[in-house]
């Protein structure tokens, strides 16, 4: 039985009896339903108002009804046009199907067969709209708004980003553990012309080294004990996609010889198989281990090296990009509070201090388990240092640090180096930006330049024996 769905009709015929007759049926189930007796009145009427189906006469008085056909197609896609004549051929329902139209109807138009061919093009709009607003939530999801970042080095690697992701050459993603390589390889696939096609990722140091090679190529059956059955390998999965590998570093000599194959031909064959597959597949790939050294101490092939090292992309760790501490905490903050229905409205100034100065070795996933756990543990409409770790409330002033600073001199000398260091992290993590900087250290210019003169902060300085 086909869903009633009302919508917003335009009918245009130049017979006025047939007109209001259809007209007055199709208001009857529903619709908000208008009327023209032209072409060009129909076209004035659609350049005012987005109706979702219009019903046209073939035959009409200044224009027929494929010029409003192809008017739509150009003007107003999401527009469906039901064509109607009273002399119908399959060659004439044929062209109007082939040209744009959404149906063709022979008059005398039957009543049920009307209403069923409104309902089908007002289903199928929602349809549409509906799978618009899922592309939108994915593209929010894994697009590159959802590798969040203001820091100079981030604003790098997304401008190479937005360069490298419609080609389909291969990428290398560096980064420490934690840092959000997995969500840099899902927003490079949603950036591409690929998105349609599958993202397929495989975590290779969780797989034994006797099975990642079924994983990845597939196999047939009785190729090895316990393959009962042929199976389908990630890069017949990711044909047409994206293959994500991570952990590349862990795929032992056997399978970088089989990688390599398949990087130069795009052709494979299965575990125990004969039959040669050909792939469209583009490759990202991510290690935390350098890659160089592996190839030195014979780890890693070079010749596999070279073949994935053209496009780098190198994921800096928390530590490296403090200014963006604050802008990831209340991303994660948000999620979180919308997930447990928590009222709480800000994380307070002395606890983003105690995590800004925090090392994070554990990188964004670490950030984004402190921040679960505060939302879980606070009570009331801010986050605190109370809700934070242990060893983040401990770390403000190490007593260890603190004591051999003042073996040397006061309180105001101990506090000397940190704030120095604070200040070259800040200009580092903008790109040695002096008016971005200040804003992030919540100061005014002038104070900045002060204080940069005071501890003697230079870019040369600071980087002379580099």
């Amino acid at each position: 039985m086909a869903r009633n769905y009302s919508g917003s009709l335009l009918v245009v015929d130049d017979d006025r009896h047939i007109q209001e007759a259809m007209a007055e049926y199709l208001r009857g189930l529903g619709h908000r339903t208008e009327t023209a007796s032209t072409c060009e009145e129909a076209l004035a009427r659609m350049a005012e108002y987005p109706f979702e189906v219009v019903l046209c006469d073939v035959n009409l008085p200044d224009h027929d009804g494929f010029h409003l056909l192809n008017w739509t197609r150009e003007n107003s896609s999401e527009t469906a046009v039901i064509l109607l004549t009273g002399f119908g051929t399959i060659e004439s329902a044929v062209e109007a199907i082939r040209l744009g139209a959404f149906d063709y109807l022979t008059k005398p138009v039957i009543d049920e067969e009307l209403r069923f061919s409104i309902e089908r093009a007002i289903g199928q709009r929602k349809i549409v709209a509906e799978n618009k607003s899922l592309k939108a939530q994915l593209s929010e999801k894994f697009g590159l708004n959802s590798v969040v970042g203001k820091d100079y080095k981030m604003l790098k690697m997304f401008e190479l980003m937005e360069s490298v992701a419609p080609t389909r050459t291969t990428v290398l993603i560096l980064g420490e553990s934690g840092t959000g390589k997995t969500m840099t390889a899902r927003a490079l696939h949603q950036l591409s012309d690929r998105r349609e096609k599958p993202f397929v990722e495989v975590a290779c140091g969780a797989l034994p080294e006797s099975l990642l090679e079924s994983e990845l190529f597939g196999h047939t059956a009785g190729a090895f004990t316990g393959a009962t059955h042929d199976k389908e390998g990630r890069f017949l999965q990711a044909d047409g996609g994206t293959l994500f590998l991570d952990e590349i570093a862990t795929a032992s000599p056997a399978l970088q010889v089989k990688l390599l194959r398949v990087l130069q031909d795009r052709e494979f064959e299965a575990v125990g198989g004969t039959t040669t597959h050909h792939v469209d597949v583009r490759l990202v790939l991510a290690t935390n281990v350098d890659l160089e050294q592996a190839v030195r101490e014979g780890k890693f092939r070079e010749d596999l090296f070279y073949r994935i090292n053209v496009i780098t992309l190198t994921q800096p760790s928390l530590r490296e990009r403090i200014g963006d501490i604050p802008l990831l905490a209340n991303h994660y903050l948000k999620i979180f509070r919308e997930q447990t229905g928590r009222d709480i409205g800000e994380i307070d100034e002395a606890a983003m201090h105690a995590m800004q100065q925090h090392d994070w070795p554990g990188n964004v996933r670490e950030l984004v388990n402190v921040i679960e756990r505060a939302v879980v543990l606070c009570r009331g409409d801010a986050i605190t240092v109370g809700e934070l770790p242990e060893k983040m409330r401990a770390q403000d002033l190490p007593s260890a640090g603190v004591t051999a600073s003042l073996n040397s001199g006061s309180l105001k000398t101990a506090l000397t180096r940190p704030e120095r260091d604070l200040i070259i992290q800040a200009l580092e993590s903008t790109g040695w930006n002096r008016q971005k900087t200040a804003r992030l250290l919540g100061i005014n210019r002038t104070t900045l330049y002060k204080k940069m003169k005071k501890y003697e902060i230079e870019f040369e300085t600071v980087y002379r024996h580099i």
